[in-house]
């Protein structure tokens, strides 16, 4: 049985595209919630800094996380990601120690 892959990932964007990020990806936060694999999906952001986003992940596997970053809109952001960040992702890995509240 695989480990869960479980991180929380900081976008910190260009106070100007801070919005259009936003745009960008809230639209994709039901989907994923919706794909296989997927036990926790949240859209984060600072109310003290507008243009820092956090992203709240936990999937079954790494091979769960490696079919959503292979999605076409992932992969084509991915590529494209500096249009809209100050600097590259920030990437925490963490281990759930509670259960996940998502099916509550």
């Amino acid at each position: 049985m695989s480990e869960q892959f479980a991180f929380i990932l900081q976008a910190k964007t260009r106070p100007e595209m801070s919005d259009a990020f936003e745009q960008l990806f809230r639209p994709y936060v039901e989907p994923s919630r919706q794909e296989p694999g997927c036990i926790e999906y949240h859209m984060l952001r600072d109310k003290e800094d507008p243009s820092l986003f956090l992203f709240f992940e936990v999937w079954a596997d790494k091979a769960a996380l490696d079919v959503h970053s292979a999605l076409p809109h992932m992969a084509e952001f991915f590529e494209n990601r500096m249009k809209y960040l100050e600097r590259d992702f920030d990437l925490q890995m963490i281990d759930m120690l509670s259960a996940s509240s998502a099916n509550r």
